[in-house]
């Protein structure tokens, strides 16, 4: 439908046109009937999404009753209390950097739901006369779906009186996405939430809601666009439109994807239709809940064969009341002896069932914490040992720094949960009784490799990130950065990103030879042939000089500076991964890129090629077969090949201890004469 209406119609600038501007008008309309209310209650802000909306209000709430007080400008501490609920998303704390005051608090949840201590919080006696306060606190926690009694607002309002005001921002971003937000009957100041949680589509468009009440405590200062009546440019002087949403939407709003908004809510009523005396998002909450908690008590009851728990939930509520809980269950896996399997290596066995769930502290640090049972020191101390938001150290010392979050939305089936919990079970829970292995292992010092105890079975690099291994047959160099030639070129796409067998598993099929007689790389692919490059790309005449993206995420964003191979190996890329205008790049030794290693001393820098992290990996072959066995325990059908079930870890350095683990313990690693950390 919305692909069709861009087609059949031509929509302009609603600065430019007076039927956009119509059109706008009746999705602002069908929001607040979408709210239940109305015009004359709350006004509409079309914003980029919640974070947007909630910055708005950081930026322009006015903590003082006389919007044009010089002394609020310059003394802080007279003015009003901003109030946010420490189990807040990272964009409410982000309020604290810019809103104007001094009195800046934050509450616990169980202070929130308690008079006693939410009227502390709220005192008159404890705040400066004249003055405005603002408390800001989530509809539903998106760390885990509990729900916040919403007659807070009203609670918080009746703290008011004639000198000092409270006012309440409500961040409803995680709440509207299954949940019926009824402002006839709540009456929050301000809201803040983002249409893509709702519908899906369209990304980057939010609004703020504005109730007449708090309306006259927003003071904007910024304009641009059409949001004043008029503005000289010679003198410092202009006059800010009157209707509030003209004052606050500078520039020209994302009008297209504002019209797309009819659609989504005429999709949510056509599916969902409103049933005897609940409406469409009331069913929906319904079915999202007991979804949730079938899942949620599912997974609570399963465990590993020694009766041990299999997950560790992270819960405010016990998912037995619908007012309490939403339709999202946090958690982590746990071995059978009780420590946690990393979130990391959960999403990557989720990944590869076509499951998709969020991992980390979903941007709320507070309940993160709380539930995690993290110091601030504790904090400090995955930060320090290079635990940054949305990275994969997923365990550090063996403490989880984030969890596992599985939110359901309307169109989750019963048969969805199902075959998720099934992918758990199949996949971390112990089905037999086996032997225990120590997980800790063995303590390897500076000891050679002897024969006896553990050997060295083998050497693999790979000279294109994410392709086939060059197996080493006797010595191979060892440069500043790794093994030579290990991980020095990249494909990427058109867009300069680099492929990996995330998107493209075929890259394993191609294996390259290193052949330094005749100072050549050879790329082979059994149905493609094969097809040489020189190894010092910058001595062939055509080569061209290219920055590229390593790759798409946040842990190897790095930009890297590379050579062109050119484009005869390029055409054959192409063709062999089925993927147009493929390119091969070297990366540039004169292009330093640097890893931050922990060692007892601190963080020492180390340089890399192209790989994610570390310059070497180790695998233990006798780890992956325990590994293997356990696999097939799972699935008793499952016939696996060591050697194959090896590359797949794509290790450089292969070894083969007595025991299964002794690895994990090792500080440092001998060969020959080459010490590795």
């Amino acid at each position: 439908n919305i692909s069709k209406n861009l087609i059949e119609n031509i929509y302009c600038n609603p600065h430019s046109s007076k039927h956009t501007e119509d059109l706008i008008d009746q999705v602002r309309y069908e929001i607040l009937q979408y709210f239940n209310t109305n015009v004359n209650e709350y006004s509409v802000i079309f914003t980029s999404g919640a974070t947007q909306s909630l910055r708005i209000v950081a930026e322009s709430f006015c903590f003082v009753s006389n919007k044009n007080s010089d002394e609020a400008k310059y003394d802080k501490t007279k003015n009003g209390k901003f109030l946010y609920l420490r189990d807040s998303h990272t964009s409410v704390l982000g309020m604290r950097e810019i809103v104007n005051t001094g009195t800046i608090e934050f509450i616990e949840k169980d202070d929130l739901l308690d008079d006693k201590a939410l009227n502390n919080k709220t005192m008159k006696d404890s705040l400066p006369q004249n003055t405005n306060s603002l408390l800001v606190f989530p509809a539903q926690c998106n760390f885990n779906g509990y729900k916040y009694p919403l007659d807070i607002i009203k609670r918080v309002h009746n703290s008011s009186n004639q000198s000092l005001k409270w006012f309440v921002c409500l961040d409803a971003a995680s709440f509207v996405s299954t949940n019926f937000l009824d402002l006839g009957k709540y009456k929050p100041d301000f809201v803040c939430l983002s249409f893509y949680k709702m519908f899906g589509y369209p990304t980057g468009l939010g609004v703020l809601l504005v109730s007449k009440r708090g309306e006259e405590v927003l003071q904007k200062k910024y304009y641009g666009g059409g949001t004043v009546k008029i503005a000289m440019s010679e003198i410092k002087w202009h006059e800010k439109r009157d209707v509030l949403h003209e004052r606050f939407e500078d520039g020209t709003i994302s009008f297209l994807s504002i019209i797309s908004l009819l659609d989504g809510f005429r999709i949510i009523k056509s599916l969902i239709p409103c049933h005897t005396d609940m409406n469409s998002m009331e069913r929906i909450s319904l079915h999202t809940f007991t979804l949730g908690k079938f899942f949620h008590d599912t997974l609570f009851s399963l465990k590993h064969s020694n009766n041990n728990p299999l997950a560790k939930l992270y819960h405010d509520s016990d998912f037995t009341n619908i007012s309490q809980q939403g339709g999202i269950v946090t958690f982590n896996i746990l071995h059978d002896d009780g420590s946690f399997v990393g979130y990391a290596e959960f999403s990557c066995l989720a990944s590869i069932n076509n499951i998709t769930i969020r991992t980390g502290c979903f941007c709320n640090p507070g309940a993160c914490q709380r539930h995690l049972g993290l110091t601030i020191k504790d904090v400090k101390k995955q930060f320090d040992a290079g635990h940054i938001c949305g990275d994969s150290n997923d365990l550090v010392e063996g403490l989880p720094t984030g969890a596992v979050r599985v939110s359901i939305g309307y169109m989750t089936t019963k048969s969805s949960i199902d075959y998720l919990l099934s992918t758990i079970q199949n996949c971390f829970i112990d089905k037999k009784e086996v032997k225990s292995v120590n997980r800790n292992g063995i303590f390897h010092g500076n000891n050679n490799l002897s024969a006896n105890e553990s050997k060295l079975i083998g050497i693999c690099i790979f000279p294109i990130k994410s392709c086939g291994a060059f197996k080493v047959h006797n010595f191979w160099p060892i440069t500043s950065k790794g093994f030579k030639y290990d991980r020095e070129w990249m494909i990427v796409n058109r867009n300069g990103v680099a492929l990996t067998q995330k998107t493209s598993s075929a890259m394993c099929l191609i294996r390259p030879i290193v052949d330094e007689d005749q100072q050549t790389l050879i790329l082979q692919c059994e149905e493609y042939g094969s097809i040489a490059i020189p190894l010092d790309v910058t001595k062939s005449s055509d080569f061209r000089t290219h920055t590229s993206s390593l790759c798409q995420s946040k842990v190897c964003g790095d930009r890297i500076q590379g050579y062109d191979c050119g484009d005869k190996v390029a055409n054959w890329l192409s063709e062999t991964l089925a993927i147009p205008d493929l390119r091969l790049f070297r990366k540039n030794d004169k292009d330093k890129r640097l890893f931050k290693k922990q060692n007892d001393k601190g963080k020492e820098m180390q340089e890399i090629a192209l790989s994610n992290q570390a310059q070497f990996l180790l695998i233990n072959l006798t780890s992956v077969r325990w590994l293997a066995e356990k696999v097939k325990e799972c699935n008793e059908s499952y016939d696996y090949d060591v050697d194959n079930f090896i590359d797949r870890f794509r290790g450089n350095i292969i070894i083969e201890t007595s025991e299964p683990f002794d690895e994990k313990s090792w500080t440092n690693l001998t060969i020959d004469r080459t010490n590795f950390k």
